[in-house]
């Protein structure tokens, strides 16, 4: 189902490169996969309406901090990128957001690990939505929660962004 410009919806043109089934030349709105991604190695394993989940395997010789662990900074990144996933599902041709704020909860430290980080819309409005992450270690246990909210931007504030 392409939109007026030919540009899939942003959920299907995912869910499709997520299949494997997306056709060349098939496009959506906004930039997937996009450059932070490729740069960071992050992956899109699930993808649904206003929900993502990104895995990106870590190495504290790589991502790490002054104390031998993966860096803080790094996980709000993955979280970052999973909210921005899951609401981008939900934009329309025309439409873009910003991330208004994010806050991290950090639980336990990470060396090594395949990390998983969930976000999911905890509260769905026309303009302001707000998410929640949770990034899992190997071990299924929970390294940081990330919270945020995300404004929508319509029309001339979505104007080149």
């Amino acid at each position: 189902m392409k939109g007026n410009s030919g540009y899939l919806p942003v959920l299907e043109y995912l869910q499709r490169q997520l299949a494997g089934t997306l056709a060349p030349g098939e496009e959506t709105h906004m930039l997937y996969p996009t450059a932070i991604s490729q740069l960071l190695g992050y992956r899109i394993i699930d993808i649904g309406e206003a929900l993502a989940e990104i895995e990106l395997h870590v190495d504290a010789v790589r991502h790490g901090n002054q104390q031998g662990t993966v860096h803080g900074g790094l996980l709000c990144e993955l979280a970052d990128a999973a909210i921005g996933t899951a609401h981008s599902t939900l934009m329309n041709e025309g439409e873009s957001f910003t991330s208004i704020d994010l806050k991290a909860t950090f639980l336990r430290p990470v060396w090594q690990s395949r990390l998983r980080a969930l976000a999911r819309a905890t509260h769905r409005g026309s303009t302001l939505c707000h998410y929640q992450c949770d990034i899992h270690r190997d071990d299924g246990k929970v390294v940081a929660t990330v919270t945020s909210a995300i404004m929508t931007l319509r029309g001339e504030r979505a104007a080149g962004r």
